[in-house]
């Protein structure tokens, strides 16, 4: 693998979990508007997995094998179990 691919990967990586986050606190914020707070145990769980979903596409990534379970952002957006 290249410096540019490695360098790319870990630039998408960044954006997936950022885009989770933000899914993340807009679900926390709705919540919040109509009375329903969600706890702080459940948002650090929250948390929690979208680190290991992130470390699991490091890992991914640096030995060159699988690829993400589902696409965020690409060609395949919405179709959940896409691995083409």
């Amino acid at each position: 693998m290249s410096l540019t691919g490695l360098l790319l990967g870990l630039i998408n990586i960044a954006i997936v979990v950022a885009v989770l986050i933000m899914i993340g606190y807009i679900v926390a914020w709705i919540f919040g508007m109509i009375g329903f707070g969600i706890p702080d145990n459940v948002q650090k769980i929250y948390m929690v997995i979208v680190a290991l979903y992130a470390l699991y596409l490091i890992v991914a990534l640096l030995l060159g094998v699988g690829g993400a379970p589902f696409r965020l952002i690409g060609k395949a957006s919405l179709i959940i179990g896409a691995y083409a």
